[in-house]
């Protein structure tokens, strides 16, 4: 039996990476596998746990057809090594931090994938933005706004999605997500 692909997606400062790294432990005992991305971001800038790469590396990565899934996005490349089709076609299911804008790539190869869309308060993900320290006030609030639209038009359109609200507690956040992946059996 072939393994599901479960796609995180939420705006930057939703809290990703810490789900994922809050996550890690009991998503192993349930046999799923958490990625990391290859980003062309340096490996001394804040963020995820993700392997850094020039833009050079990641370009002859890309041609070698070493990712499963790539994007550009906010001026980075993002990829996700094709090893995921290994560990799917072992039986493995595989926790990826996706991109919105990529999701229907995403679907397009991975049909049965739980997309998971991460959310937070306006407010909440303003502090965080802020606290993160990687962009101007102006930034952050034109983030915010595209968040908003873009959050509002895809839950519109997309009823299979599973919206998980990471406004409170992080522990609260990680049991919720792990009792929808037990009943959809994501990671059985």
């Amino acid at each position: 039996m072939a393994g599901r692909l479960i796609y995180l997606i939420g705006p930057s400062g939703s809290g990703k990476d810490s789900l994922l790294d809050a996550a890690r432990a009991p998503m192993a005992e349930r046999g799923c596998r958490i990625v990391r991305r290859v980003i062309t971001r340096s490996a001394e800038a804040k963020g995820e746990a993700a392997q850094a790469v020039s833009t050079q590396r990641f370009e002859q990565m890309q041609a070698a057809g070493e990712f499963a899934l790539n994007w550009f996005a906010n001026g980075l490349h993002y990829g996700i090594p094709k090893q995921i089709d290994e560990w799917l076609a072992d039986g493995h299911d595989v926790l990826i931090n996706g991109s919105r804008g990529h999701l229907v790539q995403a679907r397009e190869r991975y049909p049965d994938l739980l997309a998971v869309v991460l959310t937070v308060d306006q407010p909440v993900l303003r502090e965080r933005l802020l606290a993160r320290g990687r962009e101007s006030v102006e930034d952050i609030d034109a983030r915010l706004a595209r968040n908003a639209q873009f959050a509002s038009e895809l839950t519109a359109t997309d009823s299979s999605l599973f919206v998980l609200d990471n406004s409170g507690v992080l522990s609260s956040t990680v049991a919720r997500l792990l009792q929808r992946i037990d009943r959809e059996r994501a990671c059985a």
